[in-house]
């Protein structure tokens, strides 16, 4: 059959920018990439100044502005999902951390049936490829892939307090959370580099966009997928206001964990029942899709500070325009930076394997939104990483425009209710150890009347936000409920048609994904190019030794 290109990448997001590139590289080979949103043009500041990213998110100019149904456990809460409206995703908006996980996140994937190839081992390598570590290449650090990554230089003297207090809690330090031993507390790793965020598309996109053989569209919006029968043939897609369609030999979808199982499902790919109900025509019956979706819940426990040495003043308006200044014309200042430049990962009891908290810390205390609390503040980001409960995705009507249902269930478990209780606890240990008394001005948020489980509990159906890291919704693996071929990322069932993003995740990994995301992209290339993959690395890294209770 005829077809335009070889391969048509729906989404120029964080894995679709690694696929653009990759599958590129041949000179023969003919890929478009099609990105609903704009181009991440060089003039637009919000997105290229890190210290701004707290204007791109909730804003319709940046963001899809998704967010779930009532959360039953969340006093019926609609909770905000913000999602990249431009070239290059979410990583054109995120807070830019960069956090592989744990290497037993990947032994656990390891352990699934079909996914022996995907344990530490395996995947290490292809994190290794994707990364220029500026702190150094090592055993477990790549050091000429696209990705720089700069570790934050946390200078404030809050960083200072929060290390030698994280210790007087009886948590350790650590030299790389990336590295050898994730637990631990240390400078964290942002994709920042020379004061300006390194999104996917910069990295990967932009340096090999005027390749011959690569198209990359942007306002393309893709409305359905077009099937011969069972296989994919193109895309049908709306730009500038026509109607247009594109045939190819492979169609990739890279639209992350909310889009990409919205598209299989107007496509007539998902549960049938549901399809009928929605008046979409099931084309293949396959349950898994759209649902096991994942997330991590956080929020923030925030002390007012006695001395004057946060951030505060540079949220104020008079201060603004210099601070833009000083780092348009020397990328340097409060501007340069995402300011989560230190925190660590820990365990909220010995019972668990490995950490299942993750802590930043942040020399201000404000909000997602930016609102922030009067004078100087501080504050910690806590959540559990581990949440065992189960949300799915449903579109709503056959409108592709329409946001799709999502229910996360955030709270429905007994094990998530404990970890939170665990987390507040953990957060208000570390923040008011004596190295925090020259600082500590009174908790501000939850505030020192929420003390019982239930009412921390309450506190955070109240208060907690999304960490942003949606995913696991189109899983691979092999079981009745998986979407997608652990060996080549083929939608099972269906011919000429993958899917590479946080939807293809199992289990969500210990920490922020967009890392994760970026080395599966990686490894997908070479899986859909057909070719030898790297090989794995047996390279040791921390396990916690549980200690018996007679020891």
């Amino acid at each position: 059959m005829k077809h335009d290109y070889d391969f048509v990448i729906v989404g120029g997001g964080s894995a679709g920018c690694v696929l653009a590139n990759r599958l590129s590289e041949d000179p023969s080979t003919r890929v478009l990439v099609l990105e609903a949103g704009r181009s991440d043009y060089p003039w637009d500041l919000y997105i290229h100044m890190p210290g701004a990213f707290q204007f791109t998110i909730g804003k319709r100019f940046y963001d899809w502005q998704y967010e779930s149904d009532p959360e039953p456990h969340m006093f019926g809460r609609r909770i905000a999902h913000a999602r990249g409206k431009v070239l290059g995703g979410s990583s054109s908006i995120n807070a830019m951390n960069f956090q592989r996980g744990n290497p037993m996140d990947y032994q656990r994937w390891g352990h699934e049936k079909g996914m022996e190839n995907w344990d530490y081992a395996h995947c290490l390598p292809y994190f290794k490829r994707m990364e220029q570590a500026i702190a150094g290449e090592d055993e477990w650090r790549g050091g000429d892939g696209p990705l720089k990554v700069e570790r934050g230089p946390a200078k404030n003297p809050l960083f200072d307090a929060v290390f030698e207090a994280a210790q007087q809690a009886g948590y350790s330090l650590t030299d790389d959370v990336n590295g050898y031993k994730q637990e631990g507390f240390s400078t964290f790793d942002r994709n920042i580099h020379n004061g300006r965020r390194l999104s996917a598309a910069r990295a990967y996109l932009h340096p090999v966009r005027s390749r011959p053989n690569l198209d990359i569209r942007t306002n393309a919006f893709v409305s359905g997928i077009i099937m011969n029968g069972k296989r994919a043939v193109g895309v049908n897609y709306r730009r500038f206001g026509r109607n247009k369609s594109v045939r190819a030999a492979e169609v990739i979808l890279c639209g992350g964990a909310i889009n990409s199982p919205q598209l299989l499902q107007l496509s007539g790919i998902g549960d049938a029942e549901h399809l009928k109900s929605v008046g979409v025509e099931p084309i293949h019956h396959l349950p898994g899709v759209g649902e096991n979706l994942q997330d991590h819940l956080e929020t923030y426990v925030q002390y007012a500070c006695k001395q004057p040495v946060s951030l505060a003043p540079a949220l104020k308006w008079r201060n603004r325009p210099w601070i833009g200044l000083k780092w348009l014309f020397t990328h340097k200042g409060p501007a340069a930076t995402n300011h989560f430049e230190a925190g660590g990962f820990v365990r909220g009891d010995d019972q668990v394997e490995y950490p299942n908290l993750m802590f930043h810390m942040l020399p201000l205390a404000i909000r997602v939104d930016g609102t922030a609390q009067p004078g100087h503040g501080y504050q910690g980001h806590i959540g559990p990483m581990f949440s065992d409960a189960r949300g799915s995705l449903k579109i709503k009507s056959p409108d592709p425009r329409e946001h799709p249902s999502m229910v996360f269930n955030y709270l429905s478990t007994d094990q998530d209710r404990r970890e939170w209780v665990d987390a507040i606890r953990v957060a208000r240990k570390i923040l008011t150890q004596p190295a925090f008394e020259e600082f500590n001005g009174g908790e501000l948020s939850p505030g020192v009347e929420v003390q019982t489980d239930e009412q921390i509990l309450d506190f955070v159906r109240r208060e907690a936000e999304t960490g942003l890291h949606p995913s696991c919704t189109a899983k691979l693996g092999i079981d009745e409920m998986s979407v997608l071929d652990p060996a080549s990322f083929r939608v099972w069932g269906i011919e000429g048609l993958r899917v590479v993003d946080a939807s293809a995740m199992p289990l969500i990994t210990n920490g922020n994904i967009y890392a994760p995301v970026m080395m599966i992209a990686e490894r997908a290339a070479d899986l859909i190019l057909g070719n030898e993959p790297l090989a794995p690395l047996d390279t040791p890294f921390y396990k916690h030794v549980q200690q018996s209770p007679a020891s």
